[in-house]
């Protein structure tokens, strides 16, 4: 396995400074307390999923090891955090020394989750755990939305193809995240080079509207394309009159045209009305590619309709309704020194109403029934029943500091396509309902 495979991390900043600032006055008052060195066990979850999904989506987490690797404070840092007064002289000195040397275990990357779900457990001193709050849940939250709208666009768009085209909808960092996320949830392209660049996502991109009217007649953008890109590219025709359009394009590119792309109307009648001229022109071959606008319920409505493929941009990116997946991270379990052998306590938030959470250092895993199909999420804190002992969904990511599991992105798209199909039918209905199988604690 070569360096691309797993992206490109050369000149990642330090991530410290994503966090908020009670992070660092929590660890001044431990330190002052003797409290810090507590060993403890924090996890990340939701106690719902978002309204009327049936699922969620693993993503993030290879970018979750990069951050925790890259947790560092430099000494410009430092000397902002000095010169704002933000924690004393003695925690800086100890942030100066900061390295997180604990263990985290979680749900890898493209499986689904529940309610509940323990999707990471990170371990060590209550210091150095609660540090990494903040990065940890800015990276799922966002990064497990958009795979989870990703995913219900999969599963609507029934195997045709998925561009991912939102970065000028978005802020130019959250696009990259974005369109790996994407990628993880069934997206097979990306428009955006930064993401193919860092991620080795592949790319697609030809023209827009300011291409066709830069020329003097439409005639003359088309002939300027295929005289640069090549017969196979793709050609934008609802700039004028799309009729027009496709028959200049077809008498320009020749049957071998690859793509004709269509971004405003109604998508439903203009790809039919399309894909007959084009037989008849003879461009048997030549695909027909949607924009505008797209979310899954648009896609799923174009199932009957001709199209090769489906370019998704602003509803992606922002979760197509929900941005965020209300993920928090806890403490759990604690122990009364840094001694291994001091036995971790259960803690717990006593919260009223739907903010209540369970303690517990937990496992997981996914029982299935009789016909290999997922039936219940099962959560637990002590032994591992012995019939779920091969289906537990926690795997080891960091141990004593060091990241164990990188892996490629295309595992975690995979491994995403297996965890779906394992989920009832009723899991890809894009009508509203709940979790599609319920979350049990034994």
């Amino acid at each position: 396995m070569n360096s691309a495979d797993l992206g490109r991390r050369v000149g990642v900043p330090s991530t410290a400074l994503f966090t908020d600032q009670y992070e660092l006055t929590m660890v001044q008052a431990a330190l002052k307390a003797g409290t810090a060195d507590r060993r403890s066990v924090f996890e990340a979850f939701t106690r719902r999923l978002p309204e009327g999904r049936r699922y969620g989506v693993v993503a993030g987490t290879g970018r979750v090891l990069d951050a925790v690797e890259n947790f560092h404070f430099d000494d410009e840092m430092l000397g902002f955090l000095r010169d704002q007064h933000i924690v004393d002289a003695s925690t800086i000195d100890w942030l100066a020394d900061y390295r997180f040397s604990g263990d985290i275990w979680g749900y890898q990357e493209g499986e689904v989750y529940f309610p509940g779900s323990p999707l990471l457990r990170v371990e060590g001193s209550f210091a150095e755990c609660v540090l990494l709050e903040t990065v940890i849940l800015s990276i799922l939250n966002h990064d497990s939305a958009i795979a989870a709208a990703a995913s219900r666009m999969s599963a609507a768009a029934g195997g045709r193809r998925l561009i991912e085209m939102g970065a000028r909808r978005t802020h130019e960092l959250s696009a990259v995240a974005a369109a790996r996320a994407a990628y993880i949830g069934g997206f097979h392209t990306t428009s955006d080079l930064a993401a193919g660049f860092r991620y080795n996502i592949p790319t697609v991109g030809t023209s827009a509207h300011a291409f066709t009217l830069l020329h003097d007649s439409e005639r003359d953008a088309f002939r300027a394309q295929v005289d640069s890109l090549g017969r196979g590219t793709s050609l934008l025709v609802d700039t004028y009159d799309v009729t027009e359009a496709v028959r200049t394009a077809v008498e320009i590119a020749g049957p071998e045209l690859g793509a004709v792309r269509i971004d405003s109307g109604d998508l439903l009648l203009v790809a039919h009305r399309v894909r007959q001229q084009l037989d008849e022109l003879g461009a048997t071959q030549t695909k027909i590619v949607v924009t505008s606008d797209l979310d899954e319920y648009a896609i799923a409505s174009l199932a009957a309709a001709p199209v090769d493929a489906y370019g998704v941009g602003t509803q992606l990116v922002t979760g197509s309704g929900h941005p965020t997946c209300s993920m928090v991270y806890k403490l759990v379990a604690r122990a009364g020194s840094a001694d291994p052998a001091d036995p971790l306590l259960p803690v717990v938030k006593k919260s009223l109403g739907a903010k209540s959470s369970r303690g517990g250092r937990k496992w997981a895993a996914r029982r299935l029934d009789g016909y290999g199909v997922a039936e219940a999420e099962v959560i637990g804190t002590g032994p591992v029943p012995e019939e779920l002992a091969d289906r537990q969904l926690l795997v080891e990511l960091v141990r004593g500091g060091e990241v164990v599991a990188r892996e490629p992105l295309e595992a975690a798209r995979e491994r995403h396509v297996a965890a779906r199909k394992g989920l009832p039918m009723s899991a890809i209905q894009l009508s509203r309902g709940e979790p599609v199988i319920p979350t049990e604690y034994v």
